[in-house]
């Protein structure tokens, strides 16, 4: 801090003092910070929008902690959107800091993001002097872009612009953390802008032109300082920008420049942001490799290397990995060998995963990207003060957020929610209104250890974009609730079919939507009257089914529903059975997963205690015995109606067997056999372990496969083997002993049909008695009751 105390309240020459930095660079943000230490400015001046300049104040805001961003948005199109990162090394975060700590006041001049918004989604984009992107993704330019550090480094003599960088700037005076040079806190300032400089001779816009619109309202603000203040004035800005801003123009000239740019009305705020964005080189991210590191970097007082290997070697351990402290010694000693070797003034990143990776994970690059995901890159997540402006919206979502703990986190985690607990059916209906809004926080995923209607799992991360998201949400309402009752609604009017209508009032029961039903409902009654299509009906109909049988567990009113899924299911069986004729193998395919979702959802809708029509189910019966004996249906879809028929109790084994017999026959063609045998046996419907019970039926398959003709075979091999490869490979291999032995020829018990190793026409009582003592021991004395015959009758309890 010599150099810093020595040239204090000394300015370094003539006309503003202009700091070129690296974005999000932690070595330039020491340099600032000591360069704003020595000269004292009266005002300090720093590349960003300049609607911000209100919400400079909230940088010292005790609640705001970086990683922020500052949103920008169009008024009319929330959609329309820009960020400007800033990280706690960032140099205008210190700069801002330094400002407010210094009672300095502190000004962004950058072009006002309404331009920029007008403009188009690259106009804050910069070159890679280290700058961060301001808006969604670059536009490709005619030219070819410039990277300003790949043309000095390659100059330098490296292949790597990252370990130049680090090299002549982090590294710069062999600690990181020094306070800029010992001699002159000016002099990286310097030698940087004469680089750029002549990167600029002989490259010009570098293929970045817009910057010469945004350098010339830079060069306006800057003068306006000047006015105001002297000379006194700092400028924090890209290295790029600075010969430009260096540059003598007339007003007149930069006035020009600006005339007739586009308009729109903008709004601003501070947005958390994260560590991983940051490290995202298109949308709204930054561009740079490592912010975990480069924290590390800036936060590191002393011994950077020493502290980082320490601070992997914590990681590594909570993961149960065997890491000791000589593990770290070692790694330090071989990151610093790697520097010499490597002509470095100081170990850097490349030299420290070198070190990790040999000594802390054994040579394994798998525990390596656990150390790169969390801390080279890292999982941290800002927090802005609630005084930051936000869309009414934004703020009922925040109050209801800390009213149901359920704090924004950028790592992802799992969330198991119990609905009959007051505070997690709060939870669910917060995270379903949100993605019927778009608001993609949380994620559904299937719940573990339960199948329950009672308890959902979300998969929740937070993402700095879904701040727009809200804001574009705010059109429809100001809360939550209001916000995503409108959504459905015009989402329901505009739905382009049925199943997408069901869908949404599904939705809707599970955000709890009760105003929003009514219009779903109309919607969805006047589409069900129209539609004549059998298979847009069959799809609407298990949503619907769904709907009323978790409804209950929600508290939620079902009632009109009940009434438009028995009109929708009575519609099905009246149209299903023509549509189910002159079908083409793929129709016929999808026509079966149609008969399977429509006999699963009456199956629901026959036990929903507000069923309006308890004969369902009958009708339903009746509609797959017509399937089973129509000849003009497609094989796939009778093998399915009958095998529905069997599981269901409503056909017997022996019909059941009989009806096989007449499709296997040889007057039936191999193909259409094949596809009845499909549907009956396949679809993941358990059908390989109806054939291990069943020999008669394996004897019908088994003699009708061995007799298809062999230029029929090659015909039929595909969809058996596609039949017969879903099952498990232990029902499998059972099948193919029973095969082996030759169905029926094994051991029968007389007066059985049976031929399966193990069962017998009777019950074995003796074998039965044998389990009456676990029984007991299990359940207690007295909980085993027997009959007069000392059978076993009921076990009680």
């Amino acid at each position: 801090m010599t150099g810093v105390e020595d040239t204090a309240g000394r300015w370094p020459g003539q006309g503003p003092l202009l700091l070129g930095v690296r974005h999000h660079g932690p070595g330039s943000a020491r340099a600032v910070r000591a360069a704003l230490a020595a000269a004292r400015p009266k005002a300090v001046l720093i590349e960003g929008p300049p609607e911000a300049d209100v919400l400079i104040p909230l940088a010292a805001d005790e609640g705001m902690r970086p990683p922020v961003a500052l949103l920008a948005h169009a008024v009319d199109e929330p959609g329309r959107s820009a960020f400007w990162p800033l990280a706690e090394f960032s140099p205008e975060w210190v700069a801002i800091r330094w400002a407010l700590e210094h009672d300095v006041p502190a000004r962004f001049i950058d072009l006002p993001a309404a331009h920029t918004l007008a403009w188009g989604s690259d106009a804050a984009t910069e070159p890679e002097d280290g700058t961060s992107a301001g808006a969604d993704a670059p536009a490709p330019d005619a030219q070819v872009r410039v990277d300003p550090l790949a043309v000095l480094a390659e100059t330098a003599g490296y292949d790597d612009p990252e370990r130049w960088w680090e090299d002549v700037v982090e590294h710069r005076g062999g600690t990181a953390g020094t306070e800029g040079d010992a001699g002159d806190p000016f002099a990286p300032f310097t030698v940087l802008e004469e680089a750029m400089g002549a990167l600029r001779e002989a490259f010009g816009t570098g293929g970045h032109d817009r910057d010469l619109v945004r350098e010339a309202y830079m060069r306006l603000q800057t003068r306006a300082a000047q006015r105001e203040f002297g000379d006194a004035v700092a400028v924090v800005c890209g290295a790029w920008h600075v010969p430009a801003l260096r540059r003598r123009t007339t007003v007149a000239a930069d006035k020009g420049l600006l005339k007739g740019l586009p308009k729109v009305r903008t709004d601003m705020t501070w947005v958390p942001w994260t560590h991983r964005r940051l490290a995202r080189h298109s949308g709204y991210g930054a561009g740079i490799d490592s912010p975990g590191w480069y924290g590390h970097l800036f936060g590191a007082p002393d011994r950077p290397v020493e502290r980082w290997l320490t601070k992997v070697a914590g990681l590594l351990r909570e993961e149960d990995r065997m890491v000791s402290s000589a593990h770290v010694i070692e790694a330090v000693r071989l990151a610093e060998t790697l520097a010499a070797m490597r002509g470095r003034p100081l170990a850097g990143l490349t030299e420290t995963t070198d070190a990790v990776r040999a000594v802390m994970c054994e040579g394994s690059d798998v525990p390596l990207a656990l150390v790169h995901d969390r801390l080279v890159v890292g999982d941290v997540l800002g927090e802005v003060p609630q005084a930051a402006p936000a869309v009414p919206l934004q703020r009922d979502l925040d109050r209801i957020q800390r009213r149901l703990r359920l704090k924004p986190e950028a790592l992802e985690r799992e969330l198991e929610l119990d609905l009959r607990k007051d505070t997690d059916a709060e939870r669910s209906r917060l995270l379903h209104r949100l993605t019927l809004l778009g608001v993609a926080w949380g994620e559904p995923v299937a719940s573990r250890g339960s199948t329950g209607t009672f308890r959902e799992t979300w998969r929740l991360r937070w993402e700095p974009e879904l701040a727009v998201r809200v804001a574009e949400a705010g059109v429809w309402g100001t809360t939550v609730l209001a916000a995503a009752t409108a959504k459905a609604e015009s989402d329901a009017v505009a739905a382009p079919g049925l199943a997408d209508v069901t869908g949404l009032a599904e939705r809707c029961l599970l955000a709890e939507l009760p105003d929003a039903l009514p219009t779903v409902m109309r919607v969805l009654t006047d589409r069900a009257a129209l539609d004549t299509d059998v298979g847009h009906l069959a799809q609407a109909l298990p949503a619907l089914v769904r709907s009323l049988r978790y409804g209950d567990v929600r508290g939620t009113d079902t009632g009109a529903l009940t009434e438009v899924a028995a009109g929708l299911a009575e519609r099905i069986f009246v149209g299903l059975p023509p549509a189910c004729t002159a079908l083409d193998m793929d129709a016929a395919e999808e026509m079966r997963r149609h008969v399977d979702a429509v006999h699963s959802a009456v199956g629901l809708l026959g036990e929903a205690p507000a069923a309006a029509h308890a004969d369902l189910r009958r009708r339903w019966h009746a509609v797959l015995r017509v399937l089973s004996a129509r000849d003009t249906v497609p094989g796939v879809i009778r093998g399915r109606a009958v095998r529905l028929l069997l599981d269901g109790g409503e056909l017997a084994q022996d019909e059941a067997a009989r009806l096989m017999g007449l499709v296997l026959s040889p007057g039936t063609p191999p193909a259409d056999a094949a596809a009845w045998i499909e549907g009956f046996v396949g679809g993941g419907s358990g059908g390989g372990m109806l054939l291990v019970h069943d020999e008669r039926l394996l004897a019908l398959v088994d003699a009708w496969l061995t007799g298809v003709p062999a230029e029929a075979f090659t015909d039929v091999l595909p969809l058996l083997r596609r039949t017969f490869s879903a099952y498990e490979p232990g029902v499998r291999r059972t099948l193919g002993e029973l095969v082996r032995r030759g169905p029926g020829s094994t051991r029968r018990t007389a007066g059985t049909g049976t031929g399966i190793p193990g069962f017998a026409p009777d019950l074995d009582s003796e074998r039965a008695d044998a389990v009456l003592p676990v029984l007991r021991l299990l359940l207690g004395p007295g909980a085993v009751e027997k009959g007069a015959d000392n059978d076993l009758v009921g076990v009680t309890g």
